[in-house]
C-alpha cells in the first residue's frame, strides 16, 4: 500500500497552500464579519484551475483526479471554511452533475464558464419541508411544449446569492415519487426565478446561504439534466462526491484550529510556563493531531475508490461522518486551549467553532450518513 502523493498531487497542493496563505487567509476574518463573499479571490481560484478540477481539459477543466481535488479543497478550507465550501460546490455540486450527465451541448455551454470562474453555480435540491427526505420534493416541472414550468421554495442554497446557473430538482411525475425526480440547469437570469432572502448563518458566513422562488419559470427542455424521471440518481450520485469535498473543508477547519491551538500553546504562559508544557493541553493536542491524521486517510481512501472508477458511496460517508465530528472535536477543544480568549472574536479559533457545525449538516447530516454506512453494509 502506497501512501505516498504524486509529484502531481504534490504541486497541486503546495499551490493550493501558497494560495491560500497569501491571499485567502489575511483577509478571511474580514469576510466573516462583513459577510462579504470573497468573490475576487473565487475568480482568482478558477483562473488557477480549482474551480473545475476534476473536469476533463476539453471543457477547460484541470482533468486532474480526485485525490488532487480533495487537497487543494483541504488547504483552501485551513484559510477559510467559506472559501472552500464556494470552490466545493463549484466542483462537486454542480461541475460534477454536468460533465457527467450533461448533453453534450451543455458541456460546451456551461463547463468552459464554471471552470474559469467566469460565471459561478449553486445546488438546489433542499426545500422548506425537505431536508433529509430528498425524495419528498414539493417543486413541480410541467412540461409545456418546448419547455418546463416550475414553481416551487428551495432553501439552504450555497452560493445562491451569487451564482450564475443553479442545478434544480423537481418533481415531474408526482406519482412516481423518487422516479418522478428530474433535474434542470436553471440560469438565474431565467424569468421567474428570483432569489429570496439570506441568511443569517452561524459559520461560512460569507459563503451566502439563500432562498429561491421559482415562479412560472419556463426552463428549455435543452436544460433538462439527466432525461426525464433520472433527477433522483443525479442527486445522490452528486452529494457522493460533494460528501468528499466536505471531509476534506472540515479536515482544513480542523486542522486550522490544531496549528492555532499549538501556536497558543507555546505562547501562552501560566504558573511560569508555556501552557504547552502541561499534561491538559498536550493530550489535547494529540487527539486532535490522531484523529485529524485518521480523517484525511478516510477521506483519501474515498477519493482513491472514485478515482478507481469504483463505487465509492460508504467510503464517501464514512469521510464525510467522521472527519465532520473530529472537527468538532478539534474546534471545541481549540477553544478551551485558548481559554477566555477562544471565544473571543479577535481569535481565529472563535471562528473555526463556529465554521464547522455545518459540516456535520450540509451533504447529508451525521444521521444520514450512518444510514447510508449501515445500508451499505446490510447490502453485503
Amino acid at each position: 500500500m502506497d501512501f505516498a502523493l504524486t509529484e502531481e498531487q504534490r504541486m497541486i497542493q503546495e499551490a493550493a497552500r501558497e494560495f491560500a496563505e497569501n491571499e485567502i487567509a489575511p483577509v478571511a476574518a474580514h469576510h466573516d464579519e462583513t459577510r462579504q463573499p470573497p468573490l475576487d479571490l473565487v475568480r482568482k481560484l478558477g483562473e488557477l484551475g480549482f474551480l473545475g478540477m476534476n473536469v476533463p481539459d476539453a471543457y477547460g477543466g484541470a482533468g486532474l483526479d480526485m485525490v488532487s481535488y480533495i487537497l487543494a479543497v483541504e488547504e483552501v478550507s485551513r484559510a477559510c471554511a467559506s472559501t472552500g465550501i464556494i470552490m466545493s460546490v463549484n466542483n462537486s455540486l454542480v461541475c460534477f452533475p454536468i460533465e457527467t450527465y450533461g448533453s453534450e451541448d451543455q458541456k460546451q455551454r456551461y463547463l468552459p464558464k464554471l471552470t474559469k470562474g467566469e460565471w459561478l453555480g449553486a445546488y438546489a435540491l433542499s426545500e422548506p419541508g425537505t431536508g433529509s427526505d430528498a425524495a419528498n420534493q414539493k417543486t413541480v416541472a410541467v412540461r409545456d411544449g418546448d419547455a418546463y414550468v416550475l414553481n416551487g421554495t428551495k432553501n439552504f442554497i450555497t452560493n445562491g446569492g451569487f451564482a450564475d446557473i443553479f442545478v434544480v430538482f423537481a418533481m415531474t411525475d408526482t406519482a412516481k415519487r423518487v422516479k418522478g425526480i428530474t433535474a434542470f440547469i436553471v440560469e438565474k437570469t431565467t424569468p421567474g426565478f428570483a432569489v429570496g432572502k439570506r441568511e443569517k448563518t452561524l459559520g461560512i458566513r460569507a459563503s451566502s446561504t439563500v432562498e429561491i422562488v421559482l415562479t412560472d419559470c419556463r426552463v428549455p427542455v435543452a436544460n433538462m439534466l439527466g432525461g426525464e424521471g433520472g433527477g433522483f440518481r443525479v442527486a445522490m450520485s452528486t452529494l457522493d462526491g460533494g460528501r468528499i469535498g466536505v471531509a476534506a473543508q472540515a479536515i482544513g477547519i480542523a486542522r486550522a484550529a490544531m496549528e492555532e491551538s499549538i501556536r497558543y500553546a507555546k505562547e501562552r504562559q501560566a504558573f511560569g510556563q508555556p501552557i504547552g508544557q502541561f499534561q491538559a493541553i498536550q493530550w489535547m493536542l494529540a487527539n486532535m493531531a490522531t484523529e485529524i491524521d485518521a480523517a484525511r486517510l478516510l477521506t483519501l481512501r474515498a477519493a482513491a475508490t472514485k478515482d478507481a472508477g469504483q463505487r465509492y458511496t460508504t467510503e464517501a460517508a464514512m469521510a464525510k461522518l467522521f472527519a465532520s465530528e473530529v472537527a468538532m472535536r478539534a474546534v471545541k477543544d481549540a477553544v478551551q486551549v485558548h481559554g477566555g480568549y477562544g471565544y473571543l472574536a479577535d481569535f481565529p479559533a472563535e471562528r473555526h467553532y463556529r465554521d464547522a457545525k455545518i459540516t456535520e449538516i450540509y451533504e447529508g447530516t451525521s444521521e444520514v450518513q450512518r444510514l447510508v454506512i449501515a445500508q451499505g453494509l446490510l447490502k453485503e
